[in-house]
Order: C-alpha cells, then structure tokens, then sequence
C-alpha cells in the first residue's frame, strides 16, 4: 500500500502550537500576504503576552493588526506601524514595547535566521544613538554593527498553493516576508487557499520548499475589508 506524507491539518490541530508567551513571526505587508484562518483563530484562543515579529502591524482590523488592536501582543520587533494608529497608542502607553528596524535590515534579519547564521552587518545608523550599545566590527577598514538574527517559536505564513508536503506558491506581493518567516521559525504553520496532491505543482514555481514547512491548513478566506475598499 502507497502511503504519502501529508502535512495538512485541522485549524484547532495548528493552534495547538499556539500558546501564551511564544515569539510569533508573521508574513503579511499591510496585511496583504497575511494569514486571516490563523490570525482568527489565535484571537478566537485567547492567546496572549505575544513577542510579535513582522513587517507591520496592518491596520487597526486587518492583518496582524488584529492582534495588536486586541492587546494580545507583549513585544513586537517591525519596521514601522504607521498604518495602526492603535499600536502606536499601545506603545506610547506603555503597554506594547516596540523595536524599530529598517525593512531591509529586519528582513535581513529574518533570512539569516532561517539561514542558521548568527547575524548580519550593518552600517545604517552608525554615528547614530542605534549603534549604542551594539557590538561592531572593522571589515576591510569599514566598521558595521552586528545585529543578530531572528527566529521564532512559532512562524505562520500565508500561500496561494501548496501540495501534501507543503511545497509553496505565493501570489504576486502576497509573498513579501512569507518566505523567510516560513524558514526562521521552530514551527511554521501556512494557511494555503489551494491544496493539492504531491507532483502537481511546478517544481519551477515552487518558492519555499516544503522541507521548512510543518503544518499546512485550508484557508476560509480573508475575512476583513481591505483599507482602499
């Protein structure tokens, strides 16, 4: 008898991983790419104290921005939240402590997570109060900071197709972070709208190898209405 591998599970089976306190990666650039089911889900469990990683933090109830606006977040490591005027009132209010990174320098970041490196090095903000405390090094006379990668405990990702195993395709801008928070997490969970059998997709098209992926669950659909609408 044949068997196959198959990585798709239940909603509830995935958000077993999500618990109180874990570090949470998200993909998602304004909530475009974000994952709506898992998102849902994690409000719907009630899970808090939240270290959030991600580009932003959406709008106030799209995307992770959900989240943010529910006060489930402890922490968050981004590169800005302009668009969530209530990440920034949880911030000034000191209930969400928020690290700043340049989009490239946080991706960066990310990547080399996922990389199994150490870190990256960085020029922007020497001579700046953000090289404070930050450990330097001279390569070819040139001086850079060392800022450290980033992984998470939990990494959840959204995917247009993905088959059994969890090869991954992503659609046009929807891809942004989701590659390398798919690859920097202990357990990467993606909510994918189409699942597939093993062997139909295009090994051409295929962008994140289903070797990083964990769990896989069908998507229900976004489930907010988009800013410009």
């Amino acid at each position: 008898m044949k068997q196959t591998l198959s990585k798709v599970v239940s909603l509830d089976e995935a958000l077993a991983h999500i618990q109180d306190g874990i570090r949470l990666m998200y993909g998602g650039f304004g909530g475009v790419g974000s994952p709506p089911t898992l998102i849902d889900g994690i409000l719907k469990k009630g899970a808090k104290n939240l270290d959030l990683i991600g580009n932003d933090t959406g709008f106030p109830d799209i995307g992770i921005g959900r989240l943010v606006t529910a006060g489930r977040g402890r922490t968050l490591i981004t590169s800005h939240i302009g668009s969530n005027p209530n990440a920034g009132r949880l911030m000034t209010e000191g209930k969400l402590d928020v690290t700043f990174y340049p989009q490239g320098t946080l991706a960066e970041k990310i990547r080399a997570g996922g990389m199994g490196l150490g870190g990256i090095l960085v020029d922007v903000g020497m001579g700046t109060i953000v090289e404070e405390g930050k450990q330097k090094v001279a390569v070819e006379g040139k001086s850079y900071m060392v800022e450290p990668a980033l992984t998470a405990d939990v990494g959840i990702v959204y995917a247009m197709k993905a088959d059994e195993y969890g090869n991954l395709i992503y659609d046009k801008s929807a891809r942004n972070f989701n590659p390398l928070v798919a690859m920097a997490a202990d357990i990467t969970i993606v909510e994918v709208d189409e699942i597939v059998p093993r062997g139909e997709l295009d090994p051409e098209s295929i962008i994140t190898p289903g070797i990083y992926v964990d769990y896989i669950i069908q998507s229900e659909g976004v489930n907010w209405t988009w800013a410009w609408e």
